[in-house]
């Protein structure tokens, strides 16, 4: 399994991120996280935030062990926000996992993230494996 993470910190405007410390936190993640890499973007959901988040898209959408995982705003936000993307990228949107990151401090965002790739590797893991049998 690959994971991606991009965060996003709403322009650094919202008051939510007021105890986060986004200048440490994507070194943070990658030091902490078992995670191929981390990038972190003042606004995900502008015109520059989705060239990113397509491009990225793109270049995971014919990988299915890439993972996409976004720390911003609510998820069913993101979900809208990005579902065009998605679309465009040919990105398959059940490796895009978004994950609310407001409210809290680093250590915090790090215990969301660690809780929420730990899931996807319990899911994957129970996953049935591909059958294998000639026809």
């Amino acid at each position: 399994m690959k994971v991606k993470r991009l965060l996003c910190n709403c322009k650094g405007l919202c008051a939510s991120f007021k105890d986060t410390d986004m200048n440490t936190l994507p070194f943070e993640v990658e030091s902490e996280l078992n995670v191929e890499y981390t990038m972190l973007h003042p606004q995900l959901c502008g015109q520059g935030g989705n060239a990113v988040l397509a491009e990225i898209m793109r270049e995971s959408a014919s990988d299915p062990e890439a993972y996409v995982v976004v720390g911003a705003c609510a998820p069913e936000a993101q979900v809208k926000l990005f579902k065009k993307v998605m679309r465009e990228t040919g990105f398959d949107e059940k490796r895009f996992v978004p994950l609310d990151i407001r409210g809290t401090d680093n250590e915090g965002i790090l215990a969301r993230l660690k809780e929420k790739v730990e899931a996807l590797i319990k899911e994957k893991e129970a996953e049935p494996a591909p059958s294998t049998a000639a026809a």
